[in-house]
């Protein structure tokens, strides 16, 4: 009698601990009474009648997210896969229809997935995929909300996290890319180097103008040297053609005795004796000397025939006979 009892105290202990249950947060649970639906509950403590409510499932609210890779063709004929990562959630209100009207959300979702995509991208070329993931995306998220908010499911947000074209394709592309990096870079070594030959020759312009400037600066200064050397051998007898012949031969031992001071000089300068200074400068008041009369041969002869015009007269008319009478 009193083990009766025991167990009879132990399975009531039991049943009434089975009538107890708790509910997690972003959570919900669907309670069942011989088979049909009684309730939904939501986070906390509850109790059910043993052996008449059963607990037919735990529904997660939280937000959860669906990647579904998809390999479909541009309007380029490349083909391409896609991954579409979709963030879905239960909403509260609605956890009946997510619980009895859809048993796989996920295979739902990605039929969704697959038939948007497939749509979309078959419109695009390869680099327009690229480019307008964004409205592949939206499309995506627009078409599963209008499905399943009947479900009872919301779509927080789509993202298209990847984009990855045959291999042919990809190495294609990465050496477009690097051919045209490379023609960047070819184009700015070219200007690069313009910009040295233009300094190059823009110095080398001012060098060459400053080295005139000197060479006439230079010359200005013989010049005024040579005048004044003129002038301090007039003085002492010497006349401007003497003294110029003087001064070319002076300047013919100067170039001489430059050339010897070089050890490494090749150069030869012809006549280089002594007695080529000597004939030099007779040969050049020679010179001088026939020139000057020359000079004055035809400046006679100019002078003779200006005279003979001067002293040329016009003859007179002839005068006229009268007529005679007969």
């Amino acid at each position: 009698m009193n083990i009766a009892l025991i167990i009879l105290l132990v399975f009531g202990f039991f049943i009434l601990l089975s009538s107890f249950f708790t509910v997690k947060q972003q959570t919900a649970v669907v309670v069942e009474r011989f088979g049909k639906f009684l309730s939904i509950r939501q986070s906390g403590l509850h109790l059910k009648i043993p052996l008449i409510d059963r607990i037919a499932g735990r529904v997660n609210l939280k937000i959860q997210q669906l990647d579904v890779i998809i390999e479909t063709k541009t309007k380029d004929n490349v083909f391409v896969k896609l991954k579409v990562s979709v963030q879905f959630m239960v909403i509260k209100e609605t956890v009946y229809d997510a619980f009895y009207k859809l048993e796989y959300p996920h295979d739902q979702i990605t039929s969704y997935v697959f038939d948007v995509v497939r749509a979309e991208v078959p419109k695009l070329k390869l680099d327009d995929v690229f480019e307008r993931k964004d409205d592949i995306a939206i499309a995506v998220k627009r078409e599963l909300n209008e499905a399943m908010t009947t479900y009872g499911y919301t779509i927080i947000n789509t993202l298209v996290t990847d984009i990855d074209p045959d291999i042919q394709v990809k190495n294609a592309m990465n050496r477009i890319n690097a051919a045209d990096r490379e023609k960047t870079v070819a184009e700015f070594e070219a200007e690069a180097s313009r910009i040295r030959i233009v300094a190059k020759a823009e110095a080398e312009a001012e060098s060459k103008r400053l080295q005139g400037q000197g060479i006439a600066n230079q010359r200005r200064e013989i010049a005024k040297g040579l005048v004044e050397s003129v002038d301090v051998l007039n003085r002492v007898g010497i006349n401007s053609q003497e003294a110029s012949a003087l001064i070319v031969v002076t300047q013919h031992y100067d170039t001489l005795q430059a050339i010897g001071a070089d050890a490494n000089s090749n150069l030869i300068l012809l006549p280089n004796s002594p007695q080529a200074g000597s004939d030099m400068l007779n040969n050049m008041i020679a010179s001088f000397s026939a020139s000057n009369q020359v000079g004055e041969l035809m400046k006679k002869r100019s002078e003779r025939g200006n005279s003979r015009r001067e002293n040329a007269v016009e003859l007179p008319d002839a005068p006229e006979t009268p007529d005679t009478e007969e």
